[in-house]
């Protein structure tokens, strides 16, 4: 049986995942409007491709570590608040456990996408170890935590994103 790292689904994933980090790593070196166009091309392809991989269960007992410190979260949400300015906030709804409220709140483009950052770019640096286990049990947190929250703020941030673009 083909291991899951090595799956097509999974490199596709993977490679999905990299590119969105390094995008997010140097939104300071395109215009907004490149940045934005780039991540709407991108954020659906991460999306479909997360989806297609198969879930299985973890190989080792502990969850994998993690790698992004909180000076790297700060580094890009600061660097894409700078980038997107006034077209950051956006209106959405409060969501608890599935459930929609009346309830609507100011989110942020930016802290959508560092929160999917941290999660993509652990998964990466997990693939840099080069030891099948340590990446195997990397893509199964990250394709849960997907599940669980971060596939919500990729949907959640290309609305946004689309906004802007048909605003401007």
């Amino acid at each position: 049986m083909e291991s899951l790292v090595y799956k097509e689904s999974t490199i596709a994933f993977v490679t999905a995942a990299a590119q969105t980090c390094l995008l997010v790593e140097k939104a300071n070196e395109y215009t907004r409007e490149e940045w934005r166009e780039q991540l709407l091309r991108l954020l659906p392809i991460l999306y479909l491709r997360t989806r297609l991989v198969e879930e299985e269960e973890p190989m080792m007992e502990d969850e994998p570590q993690r790698f992004v410190t909180e000076e790297d979260y700060n580094y890009v949400l600061v660097g894409m608040r700078e980038l997107l300015g006034s077209d950051d906030a956006y209106l959405d709804v409060f969501v608890d456990q599935g459930i929609y409220t009346d309830e609507v709140q100011t989110a942020y483009i930016s802290e959508g996408l560092a929160d999917i950052y941290q999660e993509l770019k652990d998964l990466a640096a997990a693939f840099q170890t080069g030891e099948e286990p340590i990446m195997h049990d990397a893509v199964v947190v990250c394709k849960e935590a997907f599940e669980a929250h971060w596939g919500l703020k990729v949907l959640a941030v290309m609305r946004a994103l689309h906004e802007v673009r048909v605003e401007s």
